[in-house]
């Protein structure tokens, strides 16, 4: 069998070696006579999968030991409720959190949490329709936010920061809360710049279900009320995760891409595979006038990037094309519309390249 190219922004591509050492490991694993999702999460089988998972994560990304590492469930939307029922508690109400808008997920995520805080907008690019991100000398913060929310990458929009923002000079020395879902572990990062990182793991990571929290010590403990025990960031670091039954299978994928990333030589030999994908695929747009890149070039995300036909009555013509090549899942996000190819680090250069020739054949013949 012939896999396909899978471009989906997530669910999305796996690494082949993954999903063959899954399929192995399916009946039993390791000698146990038991698949993974037959496990009871609190036998010593599960638990060294994920204290090993848990590891891997934590050397990949070099994550200070001040830091507590939280698998749950709920996904990064979900996260965008769980995050301010964490932390407004540390201020007296009526707490205030500070958000800047870069694109979609940013947009819901203050909006989620107007139900917990007052919201208030420090920075957007909504006028730009989310080309841009706003110089950080333009951003307006509030006097004493309970915390700064940035999406550094917008999945929809294909906006990314390239470095984080300054905690003392950007956000005058509240914690910044960063929404890393779709480019985690794909390129280095300071984690000490960063009061808590939290993403969804279908995205550059494993299956669907396992949402992942990095949160620094001195920030757990200060869940309202209203917040479920089950998403209570310090229930759930006092309990190494197993408050509750944990997304047990998620976690022991995430954890098999974690050595798979180690293998590959960790994020910093990912990000360089990941500047050459990126760049293949700019650079054609960039020399082409059939297709269009909308995206402010200095902010243009290496993982997601939306792109669209100067005619744009040949869509579908592009799509079904693209899917005859096996070329899959390139249709861009309903609410902006045009192609959209996610290049996460599943996907080999060889993908885009044959995007990039599909591409040019589908000019030559259309244009």
């Amino acid at each position: 069998m012939t896999r396909a190219y899978n471009f989906s922004a997530g669910p999305a591509v796996m690494p082949e070696e993954v999903l063959e050492q899954a399929a192995a490991e399916m009946l039993d694993w390791h000698g146990s006579g038991m698949s993974v999702m037959e496990m009871s999460h609190r036998g010593r089988e599960f638990t060294s999968i994920i204290d090993t998972a848990r590891a891997d994560l934590r050397a990949l990304l070099a994550v200070p030991p001040e830091y507590k590492i939280l698998f749950l469930q709920g996904g990064g939307l979900g996260e965008n409720a769980i995050v301010p029922m964490n932390l407004v508690g540390r201020k007296s109400k009526p707490a205030t959190i500070d958000f800047i808008q870069t694109g979609s997920w940013s947009v819901k995520s203050s909006a989620e949490a107007r139900k917990y805080a007052n919201v208030h907008i420090a920075a957007s690019a909504a006028g730009g329709k989310f080309t841009h991100i706003p110089e950080r000398s333009t951003w307006k913060l509030s006097a004493d936010p309970a915390y700064v929310h940035v999406c550094t990458n917008e999945t929809i929009d294909g906006i990314e920061f390239g470095d984080a923002p300054d905690v003392a000079a950007d956000t005058g020395g509240a914690p910044l809360v960063a929404d890393m879902s779709s480019h985690i572990l794909s390129r280095a990062i300071d984690v000490s710049r960063y009061g808590v990182i939290f993403g969804g793991a279908q995205k550059n990571i494993g299956p669907a279900g396992l949402t992942m929290v990095i949160v620094r010590e001195d920030l757990l403990g200060h869940a309202l009320p209203i917040c479920p025990s089950a998403f209570n960031w310090k229930i759930v670091a006092d309990n190494d995760s197993m408050f509750n039954t944990p997304p047990t299978y998620a976690i022991y994928i995430a954890g098999l891409v974690f050595q798979w990333l180690k293998r590959q030589g960790g994020v910093a030999a990912m990000e360089q595979r990941n500047i050459a994908k990126a760049a293949l695929l700019y650079d054609y747009l960039d020399a082409t006038d059939f297709y269009e890149s909308r995206v402010d070039p200095k902010v243009r995300s290496r993982m997601n990037v939306p792109f669209f036909l100067a005619d744009e009555t040949l869509n579908d013509a592009f799509l079904n094309g693209a899917k005859e090549r096996r070329l899959l899942q390139l249709k861009g996000h309903k609410s902006v519309g045009g192609m959209r190819a996610s290049l996460y680090n599943a996907m080999p250069l060889a993908g885009v390249a044959a995007l990039v020739d599909y591409m040019r054949e589908f000019e030559r013949t259309r244009g």
